[in-house]
């Protein structure tokens, strides 16, 4: 008998009154076998927007790298930084033109645009829904309960960072396939940064 094994992750964005908030736990796991514990799954885009991935890291990564790059163009072209919904939408076309193949990645792609904050969340097909907060990977339900019962559009950016933070703690706590920290990236008017919680599940 054949066995499929789907990689896990969780991964959460979250849009507070500033800006937002992207997360992702650090492990990296093929069914019940851990193929690191520092795997990268939260990437800058541009220096606006970013992402936070659940799935097949190379894919992620091939999907980010393609992105960045048109992205970097078109804002070569325009003369201006592409709002988040330009680089959720170019995103999308490209995971729908693939669907036949699919990025086995499930995308959030957060940042700050012309009106504001905003953060989508995006399917392997290319499907794109926006929202104030969002959870994604196998760990997705455990995350997503936490976020709803706390979150509110006046969050601060600590408060925030905290809840992405108890909320990845919650899913690691849960699905064997998270674990082992977690990598933030915070997107503000003022810049993006990033930071790294190392802890053991």
């Amino acid at each position: 008998m054949a066995y499929q094994y789907v990689p896990g992750a969780t991964a959460v964005g979250i849009a507070f009154s500033k800006g937002v908030v992207l997360a992702a736990e650090k492990r990296v796991a093929y069914g019940t076998f851990v193929m690191s514990r520092s795997g990268k799954k939260v990437f800058r885009i541009t220096d606006r927007v970013g992402a936070a991935c659940a799935g097949m890291v190379a894919d992620m990564q091939v999907l980010i790298k393609e992105v960045s790059l048109y992205a970097k163009i078109r804002e070569m072209e325009l003369g201006r930084p592409l709002p988040p919904n330009s680089i959720a939408k170019l995103m999308s076309v490209l995971m729908y033109e693939r669907r036949s193949y699919p990025l086995l990645t499930q995308v959030i792609v957060g940042g700050i645009g012309y009106d504001g904050n905003a953060i989508y969340s995006l399917d392997p097909l290319g499907s794109v829904i926006p929202d104030d907060y969002t959870a994604v990977g196998s760990g997705a339900e455990m995350a997503i309960g936490i976020i709803e019962s706390e979150y509110k559009k006046e969050l601060s950016e600590e408060e925030a960072k905290e809840l992405a933070l108890r909320s990845i703690k919650s899913a690691i706590r849960r699905d064997a396939a998270s674990g082992d920290g977690v990598d933030m990236l915070v997107i503000t008017e003022g810049g993006m940064y990033e930071e790294s919680k190392k802890f053991s599940s």
